[in-house]
């Protein structure tokens, strides 16, 4: 999904499975049920901030970004979604996007953080990436 150059942070490699490439960004599905929640990773070594990308390259990721919510959004409809770029633990310059509903496990405080994450079973994983492909192609 990504050019030789650019390698993806080993935790979030671990955390995700690869749901597909934008112009820009990889967009990786974390492995946690409990919460419909995309990664967008612009495919650039080093970066850690937002601010670090070109003005051009941060247009496009807004653009992503809002590509990404309108899949996910599409595939488990919520109330709120969250974006957030934190990078306390993992520097590689990443965006999250979270979709909230109230009720979830941890409404209405962050998901960072909040309990063990729950991975998705097989049948719901292939259920889930293969309705975000469909909305990302």
């Amino acid at each position: 999904m990504s050019p030789a150059s650019f390698a993806l942070d080993p935790r979030l490699q671990a955390d995700t499975h690869a749901v597909a490439a934008l112009p820009l960004c990889d967009v990786l599905l974390m492995d946690d049920a409990r919460y419909p929640w995309l990664i967008l990773v612009p495919r650039r070594t080093g970066l850690v901030e937002i601010a670090d990308l070109a003005e051009a390259e941060q247009q496009q990721l807004w653009r992503e970004a809002n590509q990404a919510a309108a899949a996910l959004r599409a595939v488990a409809p919520c109330d709120k979604l969250n974006l957030g770029a934190l990078g306390n633990i993992v520097r590689q310059l990443h965006l999250h996007v979270v979709a909230r509903t109230p009720g979830d496990a941890a409404w209405p405080g962050p998901v960072w953080g909040s309990g063990k994450a729950v991975p998705y079973t097989a049948d719901a994983l292939d259920a889930r990436l293969g309705a975000l492909r469909r909305r990302l192609a």
